[in-house]
């Protein structure tokens, strides 16, 4: 038989009462929010920074030169119990009127990786771009770590492998193509902010640090220069490798 509680009787008016509050636990923590993946509902008002690249993709139809745009916006979250603030791809547009009115769809595919990048699987998206084909034949654009060519299936699957290469020299994406850890991408982006507050235009009295976050690209050969490319849309400098004139800028190659 149960042990039966023992009546506790108040006989006096009751004036007031107060509760004692429980202890915390560790339930009682602030979830984890890493700023990689946090979903962002719409682009706030202010200024970003964005990058601008420049690419010509090579198909059956001749060579066509493409600018694209990402914009970077600063997200922050917490992680065990601290905030992390990072910078991040947010923004993913072609300019208008530089496509075909068959290729617009380009465009909407860009609309579609920008809300792909704000919901936080920007790395998934890209990799499920480069996975598009259409039937136009193959895209030729950018080469492999040996130097030989890239063929892609579609115009759309060039363009996102030319973005995952801006964004693994940014350094977001790293040789796989998935997001960095966050504690590097946190530490990239404090060393970033203190570069801004150092420039003399933020802050005339600060002294100039250099930047050693962008990966800087390998110096042009110093072959000598053959003459120009004959690509009206390109006319980079040619010069003699592998015993072919080649151009550094397109890759084309009079040896085919």
């Amino acid at each position: 038989m149960s042990e039966k509680k023992k009546i506790t009787r108040i006989k006096q008016k009751i004036v007031g009462w107060s509760t004692q509050p429980a202890a915390p636990s560790a339930n009682d923590a602030a979830p984890e929010r890493d700023p990689r993946y946090l979903r962002i509902e719409k682009r706030e008002d202010g200024s970003w920074e964005s990058l601008t690249t420049k690419i010509t993709l090579t198909s059956s139809t001749g060579p066509k030169t493409i600018y694209f745009v990402i914009g970077f916006g600063v997200v922050c979250g917490r992680v065990q119990d601290e905030n992390v603030c990072i910078e991040r791809p947010l923004e993913f547009f072609v300019p208008a009127g530089q496509t075909a009115a068959e290729h617009q769809w380009v465009s909407a595919t860009m609309r579609t990786l920008s809300l792909s990048a704000r919901g936080g699987f920007l790395a998934k998206a890209l990799a499920d771009l480069r996975k598009v084909s259409w039937d136009r034949g193959p895209v030729w654009f950018g080469k492999n770590k040996a130097g030989k060519g890239l063929v892609h299936d579609s115009e759309v699957a060039a363009i996102a492998w030319a973005m995952q290469q801006e964004l693994r020299k940014r350094g977001y994406l790293d040789e796989q193509g998935q997001e960095k850890p966050l504690a590097e991408l946190a530490a990239q982006y404090a060393r970033l902010r203190e570069y801004r507050e150092a420039l003399p235009l933020d802050n005339p009295g600060a002294a100039t640090l250099s930047l050693p976050l962008i990966e800087t690209p390998p110096p042009r050969s110093a072959l000598p220069v053959l003459g120009l490319c004959p690509d009206p849309e390109c006319r980079g400098e040619m010069v003699m490798k592998d015993g072919c004139p080649t151009c550094l800028d397109c890759g084309y190659s009079k040896c085919g």
